[in-house]
């Protein structure tokens, strides 16, 4: 004997075969955990001085990231003497952030850690 739903009023009970009901109930537990996502961080790295079409090939996979419902973590790193002019990283951050507004809002702010520059996005449901 199986107590079925314990909470109407009154209690329901079956006469069934226990191990039978465990494991619909393992089954149904499992094709539930299958269909949650989980969200992760994903990575674009780009460089200072990148091209028109470099950018337009990392922003299509931001994008596609963003889509399929992870985080993306934009990463300009810079090399010898290009942290003079961290400005240019900057922008190039506004302007992902630009060409993405409609998929993503900022989480974390673009940020100089030592010689990274880095802005995290997450998607907008």
């Amino acid at each position: 004997m199986v107590e079925v739903a314990p909470n109407s009023k009154p209690p329901v009970c079956r006469i069934l075969d226990y191990g039978k009901y465990k494991y619909e109930q393992s089954k149904r537990a499992k094709m539930a955990r299958k269909k949650h996502h989980f969200m992760h961080l994903k990575e674009v790295k780009l460089r200072p001085k990148i091209e028109d079409h470099d950018f337009q090939f990392k922003l299509d996979h931001a994008r596609k990231f963003l889509v399929s419902g992870n985080k993306v973590k934009v990463t300009v790193f810079f090399r010898g003497r290009e942290i003079t002019h961290a400005e240019f990283g900057k922008k190039l951050l506004e302007r992902m952030l630009g060409e993405l507004e409609d998929v993503a809002t900022v989480e974390r702010p673009p940020i100089l850690e030592g010689r990274n520059m880095v802005m995290v996005m997450i998607p907008k449901h």
